[in-house]
């Protein structure tokens, strides 16, 4: 199992941060995954690959990219 960190723009509330929340839940491979909104990142764990979770982020709304693959 990896972590991914990513950084999240555009989220400005609650409802922002808990659509990312879903969206990356939701992405195959992922075990779970935490959005920090006041940050602006998000930390993935599970196997899915860092494309697939950019792309169920923009597909809300939002931006994203990886900041540490591990």
């Amino acid at each position: 199992m990896t972590q991914t960190e990513l950084t999240i723009t555009g989220m400005t509330c609650g409802h922002c941060q808990t659509s990312v929340t879903h969206a990356l839940r939701a992405v195959p491979g992922v075990t779970d995954a935490h959005v920090n909104l006041s940050a602006g990142t998000a930390t993935v764990h599970g196997t899915a690959q860092p494309d697939a979770l950019i792309a169920a982020v923009l597909d809300e709304g939002y931006g994203a990219q990886v900041t540490h693959p591990k």
